[in-house]
């Protein structure tokens, strides 16, 4: 991997199964930048993270020469604007479309990540089961955006993985674990095949290998660690 720009010094702070925390590291890996991570404790928060983000005291946090930057979409911007030049850009040059991404990466967090939370932590299996209802239809609106988006291309980026590819694409390994803790798939190649084969396609992205969770059971157990 290359070497941070002008020898600077990029650390992040993380844990290994956040798909928040996942989406940062894809993108510095898709823009070649080095940089050290450091594992949280959750349950026992850092020195380090609770002065690098005081307000949420959550990861992911990248640090940037000295400077904390936190919150995963706001982290994933700033890489692209500090390295731009650097590897592929996740945003459109053209304004509108640039606003679109923005747009879409944050429907994706709010109609996918917010039943994705409820998934994992509710005490109702009727809870779960409304909000994998709550995804799926959300997951229906993104095969319309995608079409929209991609251009007929692989990615919602176009040829490469662009913003909304990170935010989206984040939530792959989990969908899996969803799958086995209340048995229902959140994409489904029957209900949306175009963003069925677009996960395929990002799955095999090189900046995305070795990032996305794929032990099961691995993440079930840590998961647990929350719930008890």
């Amino acid at each position: 991997m290359a070497a941070a720009a002008g020898g600077d010094e990029v650390k992040l702070l993380g844990v290994w199964d956040s798909p928040f925390v996942n989406r940062v590291q894809i993108v510095l890996n898709l823009k070649g930048i080095s940089y050290e991570y450091v594992e949280e404790d959750l349950h026992n928060k850092g020195e380090l993270l609770l002065a690098s983000n005081p307000v949420h005291k959550k990861v992911p946090v990248l640090i940037h020469n000295g400077k904390p930057i936190p919150e995963s979409q706001v982290i994933v911007q700033y890489i692209d604007e500090a390295w731009r030049g650097t590897g592929p850009s996740l945003l459109p040059a053209d304004p509108l479309e640039r606003a679109t991404a923005r747009f879409w990466a944050a429907y994706v967090d709010d109609k996918v990540g917010s039943p994705w939370f409820t998934i994992l932590f509710a005490r109702k299996t009727e809870e779960k089961m409304e909000a994998a209802v709550r995804a799926i239809s959300a997951m229906e609106t993104l095969e319309g955006a995608f079409e929209g988006c991609s251009g007929g291309k692989p990615f919602f980026g176009g040829d490469g993985i662009g913003f909304v590819d990170v935010v989206l694409g984040s939530y792959l390994g989990w969908f899996v674990v969803i799958e086995k803790m209340i048995g229902v798939k959140l994409m489904d190649s029957a209900r949306t095949p175009a963003l069925a084969a677009w996960a395929e396609h990002f799955r095999m992205a090189d900046a995305a290998k070795g990032v996305l969770p794929e032990d099961v059971d691995k993440v079930l157990e840590f998961l647990q660690t929350f719930l008890d």
